[in-house]
């Protein structure tokens, strides 16, 4: 799974902020603001991967456990689907 093209993720004023560019504005109309742990898991999931991937990615950056990583990953994936913001 992927997060759908037409989004950027910019740090404005020590705040992680995603919003729509070109044609994706006229379907997402807002912004969305990100914690640390939250910016993380936007890039991992810029790319193509897995939740498995996304999993192992965390707990190699972060001292949490996988149940902790894939718990909040999974709920991160549901903001996404929530807001037809992936591709999977």
């Amino acid at each position: 799974m992927k997060i759908k093209d037409g989004f950027a993720k910019r740090n404005i004023a020590g705040e992680e902020i995603v919003v729509p560019v070109g044609k994706a504005v006229r379907e997402f109309n807002g912004m969305i603001t990100l914690n640390e742990s939250g910016a993380f898991f936007w890039d991992c999931f810029c790319n193509d991967i897995t939740i498995d991937d996304a999993v192992k990615m965390v707990t190699d950056e972060y001292e949490v456990d996988e149940e902790t990583a894939r718990k909040d990953i999974l709920n991160f994936v549901k903001m996404l689907r929530d807001n037809n913001l992936i591709v999977e």
